[in-house]
């Protein structure tokens, strides 16, 4: 028998609303139980509130698959199929649900005036890789080297990347207009960073599970808290 289960403190509930992983503002922010807050648990959890074309910013898991299912409002799920070069995306409303298989780049905007979903992992504790820290990281120099792109604009661009943007945008910024200045990124202090990971290989063949979903298709964690 697992030593947990029968422990005299085993502890089998928890209150996702006690735990903040992340707050943008007061109308933007995640909630959360893993392994952390909730030792038998087995499939960790984002508790999502979120307000019109605030965005979880580009990102990808290496050690879990995600299941995103809507409580309220609409939200866009987007994910980049590496086996098939393609952009999945799905509008989904209150009781529907995607998935983001293990390793791929997704990303989930709000359509609706406000939006409360949750971002179901099975595992307890998922890895992440932000794309503002890969961004930030990549050197101006080889980026122009690979794919000719300037490295002034790009170190220009990148500039407001301070910190991991897990709901943007950041605040200052309005899409479709310059970046905001350093000076006008805030601090989140909710955030710790994120733990290592590596790349994973595409999943075999019959496990991108919504390809055929009757839907509408569209072409790190501080987890001690």
């Amino acid at each position: 028998m697992n030593s947990l289960f029968s422990s005299p403190a085993l502890t089998l509930a928890a209150d996702s609303n006690k735990h903040i992983n992340y707050r943008r503002d007061a109308d933007n922010y995640l909630t959360q139980v893993f392994g952390a807050q909730l030792p038998a648990i087995e499939t960790g959890f984002f508790n999502a509130h979120m307000t019109k074309e605030c965005i979880v910013q580009p990102h990808w898991h290496t050690n879990a698959e995600e299941l995103v299912f809507v409580i309220s409002g609409e939200i866009l799920t987007s994910v980049f199929n590496p086996c098939t070069q393609q952009l999945m995306s799905y509008k989904l409303t209150p009781g529907q649900v995607s998935v983001f298989p293990k390793g791929w780049f997704h990303w989930i905007i709000v359509l609706s005036e406000q939006a409360h979903f949750l971002a179901i992992f099975d595992v307890p504790t998922p890895d992440v890789v932000y794309g503002s820290d890969f961004l930030k990281a990549i050197p101006p120099e080889v980026l122009n080297r690979a794919y000719c792109v300037d490295e002034q604009k790009y170190k220009q661009a990148v500039a407001p990347l301070q910190e991991s943007v897990i709901l943007g945008p950041p605040p200052g910024c309005v899409c479709g207009n310059n970046p905001p200045s350093v000076q006008g990124i805030q601090k989140h202090p909710y955030h710790s960073g994120h733990q290592a990971a590596a790349s994973h290989p595409c999943p075999p063949h019959g496990q991108v599970y919504l390809h055929g979903y009757a839907g509408q298709l569209h072409n790190r964690y501080p987890y001690s808290n």
